[in-house]
């Protein structure tokens, strides 16, 4: 804590649990969640990495544009 500034602390608290999913995790543990539900939902998250991941590879090569 920097010069004993909780509202400083506490925002760099927020920002590193949003980072590492743990908000996400805490509200999908809030209920119960079906095996197949759960599958599906693995399955969407594996789809999206894999898109965000293609995209970033054409980025690069320059396929496609990037952000300006």
């Amino acid at each position: 804590m920097r010069d004993n500034n909780v509202d400083q602390a506490l925002k760099a608290l927020k920002k590193k649990m949003q980072r590492e999913g743990t908000f996400r995790e805490m509200k999908r543990r809030n209920y119960y969640e079906k095996p197949s539900e759960r599958r599906a939902r693995q399955k969407a998250e594996a789809l999206r990495r894999a898109r965000k991941l293609a995209r970033k590879h054409a980025i690069r090569e320059g396929l496609i544009a990037g952000k300006t």
